[in-house]
């Protein structure tokens, strides 16, 4: 199987707080793989190391076969990134804004009128490409922030707790978006939540971790098969989370 993300022991420290403690996890090329915990528990820590945005303590990973520490720059012509809050600008158009991340990434004027018009068409923006995003509700403004992440074409989307603070129907609207660019484009996304719904939902694998540490890895369906009892009801991921964080 090949692998697009790798750690070993990565481990992060704040002074004498450690943030994640050495989390060792794989994975695969084309896979929706979520991080799963409540807020403090280390994924918004995890996703900052391996976007290069904070250095390891110690430790080592690789992202889409380059190495976190030795290979930075690497690293981040491959990845696109979706955070929590809206990071664009409320001045400027959709057209805009992808304009300007594109001009970051050194894409010619013909590369980046074409990418802005496929992804913002697939964010359902197209016709509001000319309005000025501040005026956008918060599930159109995480759409956007969808499309330029994309806009360089990465092969790998981190999605760092995007449906915080949206409406139910927003919310829907941005899942149903990553899992067709995930099913239908192959992009690996890399997705922290808190939503235990949320995950089993989305998610093909899911990473839950508690107080820094790494406590389980897997499918939703292997997750609960965990803790279920033989003749008993499904458990939901919420019962699997308190089962497996209570030990």
């Amino acid at each position: 199987m090949e692998y697009e993300i790798e750690t070993n022991d990565l481990t992060r420290k704040f002074g004498n707080f450690t943030a994640v403690d050495k989390l060792t996890l794989h994975v695969a090329k084309g896979e929706l793989f979520g991080f799963l915990g409540p807020n403090g528990a280390g994924k918004t820590t995890t996703i900052r190391m391996l976007t290069t945005l904070l250095s390891p303590t110690s430790g080592s990973a690789s992202v889409g076969g380059f190495d976190l520490l030795k290979e930075p720059s690497a690293v981040r012509s491959i990845i696109g990134v979706v955070p929590q809050q809206f990071a664009l600008f409320d001045e400027l158009t959709p057209l805009e804004n992808l304009r300007y991340i594109g001009e970051l990434y050194g894409m010619s004027d013909d590369e980046i009128a074409e990418h802005s018009r496929t992804l913002l068409e697939v964010a359902e923006l197209w016709d509001k490409r000319d309005v000025q995003a501040g005026g956008f509700s918060g599930g159109m403004k995480q759409r956007l922030s969808v499309a330029a992440g994309l806009l360089h074409e990465p092969k790998i989307l981190f999605m760092d707790e995007p449906t915080t603070g949206l409406d139910p129907h927003s919310r829907i609207a941005l899942r149903e978006l990553t899992r067709r660019l995930n099913k239908e484009n192959g992009i690996t996304v890399v997705y922290t939540t808190h939503d235990m719904d949320e995950a089993d939902k989305l998610c093909d694998r899911i990473a839950i971790m508690n107080n820094a540490k790494l406590i389980e890895v897997g499918t939703p369906a292997e997750l609960k098969k965990k803790i279920q009892k033989k003749g008993g009801k499904e458990p939901s991921l919420e019962d699997v989370f308190i089962a497996l964080t209570s030990k």
